[in-house]
């Protein structure tokens, strides 16, 4: 083993035993190829800050709010559906709508927009929105998935802290 914890391969021994012609082909070969580890966080931060993370997860459960009071016990019910199939069709476009936002943030203001009225329109098919709370979710959602702005440069704040992580984070890899 080598000081770095990684075996010598058989090129590098070959290599080695060939002379000093040879040594920089060796010293190459035995240096370990793995990329450094990195942490889960900033990754999943990486792909919540390309998208509208919180206004697609605040429709998808707004959706899914509203679609699960349907199905209540009867005494919880306050208002029976105008149609059957609108009662059902309406809190799966909100959810349906959220995870397209999610999934595909191109056409947010498009999804958004499908939201708030789906969201508004639960208020009548749907048990007064879902007990109102599926409705506010599903609201306050588009309404942050079409304020949300691609591509915009950090805030100062928010700048400071991410130069003071990468110095952290240099000076214990440095170390």
């Amino acid at each position: 083993m080598t000081a770095q914890g990684t075996a010598a391969t058989p090129a590098a021994a070959t290599a080695s035993a060939a002379g000093p012609a040879a040594a920089p082909a060796a010293s190459e070969a035995s240096a370990p190829t793995a990329a450094p580890a990195s942490p889960a966080g900033p990754v999943k931060r990486d792909w919540r800050g390309g998208r509208p993370f919180w206004g697609g997860l605040l429709v998808t459960l707004g959706g899914a709010e509203v679609l699960f009071t349907l199905w209540a016990p009867l005494p919880l019910l306050l208002h029976i559906s105008l149609v059957g199939l609108a009662g059902y069709l309406v809190p799966s476009v909100m959810l349906l709508c959220g995870l397209l936002i999610l999934f595909n943030p191109t056409q947010r203001l498009f999804y958004s927009i499908l939201a708030v009225l789906a969201s508004l329109a639960s208020w009548v098919t749907s048990n007064l929105g879902g007990f109102l709370i599926g409705m506010l979710l599903g609201v306050v959602g588009a309404c942050l998935t079409f304020g949300w702005l691609p591509d915009q440069p950090l805030r100062r704040g928010r700048q400071r802290r991410e130069d003071r992580r990468a110095a952290r984070r240099a000076a214990g890899a440095g170390v």
